[in-house]
């Protein structure tokens, strides 16, 4: 039996333990993101998202991969949490991730969801969207 999410009424298959595994590695990726070590890291940034990310912001604006890798350093470090994680198998090598963010600094919270694509053995962040929560 599948199972709803409760944020984004998506519908999840059965999981086996490769695909356990595989939601673990990715949520860790996407908690990566969040974490001011690796977002003032221009670098590890770069290594994360694929040649053709695109990203719509919470506020609507929309930012090329470029943009991203140059303003994350450029950003005031934050606590930002990651509640309600969710992983949703689109196709072989094809996983949208959503979750919640929460930063304690603004008490804000965004709904987050993230296309993650499989290219040469490393999983690479294709698409990101924030929407206020």
């Amino acid at each position: 039996m599948s199972k709803s999410s409760p944020i984004f009424g998506l519908r999840s298959r059965p999981m086996n333990p490769r695909d356990a595994l595989l939601d673990e590695h990715l949520i860790a990726l996407e908690r990566e993101l969040l974490e001011p070590s690796s977002r003032s890291n221009p670098h590890r940034v770069a290594a994360l998202l694929h040649a053709d990310f695109a990203e719509i912001g919470r506020s609507g604006r929309r930012w090329t991969r470029d943009e991203v890798v140059a303003a994350l350093p450029t950003q005031r470090s934050r606590a930002i949490s990651m509640l309600d994680a969710r992983v949703e198998h689109v196709a072989p090598g094809v996983a949208l991730v959503h979750y919640v963010s929460h930063d304690a600094s603004t008490d804000r919270s965004t709904m987050r969801s993230s296309l993650w694509v499989q290219q040469d053995d490393a999983w690479r962040l294709r698409f990101h969207q924030g929407t206020d929560a």
